[in-house]
C-alpha cells in the first residue's frame, strides 16, 4: 500500500496543506478564508487505481484516510471502483447511482456511504461513473469549495452519455478540464485480434485531446501502460514467463499476452 500511498510533499512542507477549511472549522471563523478560496480552482490532484473501492474501504480505509488527511488533496480520480450501477434486471441503468437491488448490494452500498461520509471524506463531492457489474467504473471525488462547472461521463461529452464500463469521468473547471479514465488493456487472448478494443480506444482518446484544446487538460487515471519496471508488480516475471514457456495454474488466465519485450500489455 505504501507504494501507491507516498505522497509526492512533505507533510510539513507550506504547500502540503490547503487553506480549503471544513466546515465545522469555516462557522464563525470571520477570516474571508473559505470566500478567497473559492475564488480559486483545485490545484493538488491524487489518482489511485483502487482495484475494488469496496475491499479498500473494508481492508485499507484507516491507512488511506490518513494519507489523504496527510496529503489533503483538492481531487482525488478513482479507477476500478468494481461496484454495479442502479437499476434491476431488465430496467435502465443509473450509471451515476451505487446498486442497492439485492441485500447484499444495499448493504455494500451503505459501507461505501459510511465511509466517504467520515473525515475527511465528508468535505468532498462524488462522482461516480459505473459498469452494469463489478467491474471497472470510476468516480471523482473534489471538494465541495471547488465543485466543477459541469461534469461529463464520456468523451463525446454528452450530458446523457456514459461510456461502456464508466471508464470516463470529465470535469469542467473554469479554467481548465479534468480527464479521469480507466483505460482498457489490451485484451486476454494473443490473437490477431486482442488489440482491437485498445486500438479503439487510443484513436478515441486522441481525437478527443485533438478537439480539447481551448482549455488546458489534466489527464489521470489507470492508463494500462507498463512505462517502466515499477509500473508493474514484478517486472523480471512478467519480462520472461511468456518467453519461458510458463502456463498459468489458473485457467482463465493461460493465454495472458503478460508483459514481454514484445508486449507492454498488463
Amino acid at each position: 500500500m505504501k507504494r501507491f500511498f507516498k505522497p509526492i510533499e512533505k507533510e510539513n512542507s507550506p504547500a502540503a496543506k490547503k487553506p480549503c477549511l471544513s466546515p465545522e472549522k469555516r462557522d464563525g471563523d470571520g477570516d474571508g478564508v473559505e470566500e478567497e478560496k473559492n475564488q480559486n480552482e483545485p490545484s493538488k490532484f491524487m489518482t489511485w487505481n483502487a482495484n475494488s473501492f469496496l475491499l479498500r474501504v473494508k481492508n485499507d480505509w484507516s491507512q488511506f484516510s490518513k494519507f489523504v488527511s496527510d496529503f489533503d488533496p483538492d481531487v482525488i480520480a478513482i479507477q476500478e471502483v468494481r461496484m454495479p450501477a442502479a437499476g434491476g434486471k431488465g430496467k435502465p441503468k443509473n450509471h451515476e447511482e451505487l446498486s442497492d437491488d439485492t441485500k447484499v448490494l444495499r448493504e455494500e452500498k451503505q459501507i461505501l456511504t459510511r465511509a466517504l461520509s467520515s473525515p475527511p471524506f465528508g468535505n468532498y463531492g462524488v462522482w461516480w461513473s459505473l459498469a452494469d457489474s463489478k467491474y471497472a467504473g470510476t468516480a471523482l471525488l473534489v471538494k465541495k469549495c471547488f465543485k466543477p462547472r459541469k461534469v461529463y461521463f464520456n468523451l463525446d461529452k454528452l450530458a446523457s452519455k456514459h461510456e461502456p464500463d464508466g471508464r470516463v469521468i470529465l470535469a469542467e473547471f473554469e479554467t481548465f478540464r479534468l480527464l479521469n479514465t480507466y483505460s482498457p488493456n489490451n485484451g486476454w487472448k494473443d490473437e490477431e485480434n486482442a488489440f482491437q478494443r485498445r486500438r479503439k480506444w487510443d484513436k478515441r482518446i486522441v481525437e478527443f485531446l485533438n478537439k480539447t484544446s481551448d482549455k488546458p487538460l489534466i489527464w489521470c487515471g489507470d492508463l494500462n501502460v507498463s512505462h517502466e519496471e515499477i509500473d508493474v508488480s514484478h517486472p523480471e516475471f512478467f519480462a520472461t514467463a511468456k518467453l519461458n514457456g510458463y502456463v498459468p495454474p489458473n485457467k482463465e488466465v493461460r493465454n495472458t499476452i503478460f508483459c514481454t519485450i514484445y508486449s507492454l500489455s498488463l
